[in-house]
């Protein structure tokens, strides 16, 4: 069984005789362990299914299933318990972090609204993730705007893992960094995925990340699955002509295993 499994997804904003359809019909399966890669330009859909695979958003039609449970047409109260399983990674590294808030809180705030237990446990559980995400404990007390945009990343990454999730959703997490340091959280999150097992949905506009990050790709455009297969298959043999430009669009990208 895929942890996660989109079948037939589609939404629409807008009349019904004048809607506007962002996703139509997209379907598609993440194994335990695996990145999915989920690539397009600018209005493809790509944010909009993350928010709907995350149950932000509802779909005008189609189902989403993590682990089996279904997440589309569920009341909130009993998604909650799903909610902690998968966690969101998303764009801007300062915009999702409060500013009033410091680090330590920030972390730690997932854990008060789903675990609770002592102020301690807590601090020891902060400590240890910003370990993992290559940060020092020296952060725990300062604020967000002392940092980098980098860093501030690494933040939003160790938050995410708070609870430790089996599924992260990366809605474009390097492209408000510069390249060296977008290289740098990409092999973090490789890092971090064999250390722990975890599953990625990785949407970029980029093909030469969601190649180097992915077990599979899904080629997105105009809201419709155009492209579909392994990395290889995609990369190397793309069957649309959509696709083959956008290989052609980036250079291979070079990082450090």
């Amino acid at each position: 069984m895929p942890l996660l499994l989109a079948r037939e997804l589609s939404k629409s904003y807008g009349r019904t005789h004048d809607a506007a359809r962002v996703v139509d019909g997209v379907s598609f399966a993440i194994e335990r362990g695996e990145t999915m890669g989920l690539v397009g330009e600018s209005g493809s859909g790509k944010s909009t299914i993350a928010r709907i695979v995350l149950g932000l958003i509802e779909p005008t039609a189609g189902t989403v299933e993590f682990d089996g449970q279904p997440i589309t047409g569920v009341p909130q109260r009993k998604l909650r318990p799903l909610r902690r399983r998968m966690q969101p990674v998303f764009q801007d590294p300062y915009a999702a972090l409060n500013p009033r808030m410091r680090v330590e809180e920030i972390i730690a705030e997932p854990l008060v609204i789903h675990e609770g237990g002592s102020r301690e446990a807590r601090r020891r559980r902060c400590l240890e993730l910003l370990d993992q995400v290559d940060l020092d404990s020296t952060a725990m007390t300062r604020y967000p705007h002392e940092f980098s945009g980098g860093q501030r990343q690494r933040i939003n990454i160790a938050r995410a893992l708070a609870l430790r999730p089996e599924l992260l959703v990366l809605d474009e997490p390097v492209s408000a960094l510069d390249v060296s340091v977008g290289a740098q959280i990409v092999n973090l999150l490789r890092d971090l995925q064999r250390e722990f097992r975890l599953t990625y949905l990785f949407i970029s506009h980029s093909m030469p990340l969601v190649r180097y990050l992915s077990t599979n790709i899904a080629v997105l455009r105009g809201g419709r699955l155009v492209e579909f297969g392994t990395r290889d298959q995609v990369c190397d043999s793309p069957r649309e002509e959509y696709t083959r430009g956008l290989v052609a669009a980036t250079p291979e990208m070079r990082m450090n295993s």
